[in-house]
């Protein structure tokens, strides 16, 4: 059965490129969380996330809240693996599937058909498997001819569709996601709302960053809010909700 431990987890990014002061200044010109520090080498520290733990059990849909730079973006890269924490520890069981930034996968000078390969030999596919998965991403996406050509030469919107069909591909335990993905027009943004309630539904754990209370409610059943990298809830969607908007508007009036 799938699970997800999170154990007092902490992550820093030093920053060398400017000033304490005028970093802060950006920090909160732009509303982004985290608290800044300074090492023992008098270096700036970006605190991203800050002592974080909770439990994430199978069957659960867990939606992450919270404001702009608020860690959310962050604490899914670090249960990806993307980043390892500075402290603390996460322990999972189950095979992770991540959606969280799809332009960041696959080689350029590869072909579409190559990236499909690649995408299937790293997930350990056998050979008849990987076939199986290429005819199915070749019927998904509907490139034809152009997954024969290297990816650099596809537009942005083509490379988000064979991006996302290769990643939508897999049956996960967990699935990681960022957002609810757009990835076209409005007739493909359809059949890939549908390829992605499929996959929701086959995934023993969802852990979805959303703004959108609509899709919270609709897909997840338990919620958690993150502050200035701080857990600061984590309870029943209206509950967690609520008291994101209660922060929204205190933050606000501050």
């Amino acid at each position: 059965m799938a699970n997800i431990s999170v154990c007092n987890v902490s992550l820093d990014f030093p920053v060398y490129s400017m000033s304490g002061r005028s970093l802060k200044k950006q920090l909160l010109r732009f509303g982004a969380g985290g608290g800044l520090v300074r090492d023992a080498r008098d270096r700036v520290i970006v605190e991203a996330l800050r002592g974080i733990s909770l439990k994430i059990n199978n069957g659960d849909r867990v939606a992450i809240v919270g404001r702009n730079g608020a860690g959310k973006t962050s604490l899914l890269l670090t249960l990806a693996g993307v980043y390892e924490p500075t402290s603390g520890c996460i322990e999972s069981e189950g095979e992770i599937a991540s959606l969280i930034d799809l332009s960041q996968v696959g080689d350029p000078d590869g072909t579409g058909y190559e990236n499909i390969r690649l995408r299937g030999l790293m997930s350990g596919l056998k050979p008849r498997e990987i076939d199986a998965l290429a005819s199915d991403v070749e019927e998904f996406t509907e490139l034809g001819s152009y997954l024969a050509m290297p990816i650099h030469t596809y537009s942005s919107g083509m490379m988000m569709r064979l991006f996302f069909g290769v990643a939508t591909s897999v049956k996960p335990d967990i699935l990681l996601m960022d957002e609810w993905l757009s990835v076209g027009d409005a007739s493909f943004m359809q059949r890939a709302r549908r390829r992605l309630d499929a996959l929701v539904g086959r995934s023993n754990i969802l852990v979805l960053a959303s703004h959108s209370e609509n899709l919270i409610r609709e897909i997840c059943n338990r919620a958690i809010l993150l502050d200035r990298g701080q857990l600061i809830a984590d309870a029943s969607v209206d509950c967690v909700l609520e008291r994101y908007r209660e922060t929204w508007q205190q933050s606000a009036a501050e």
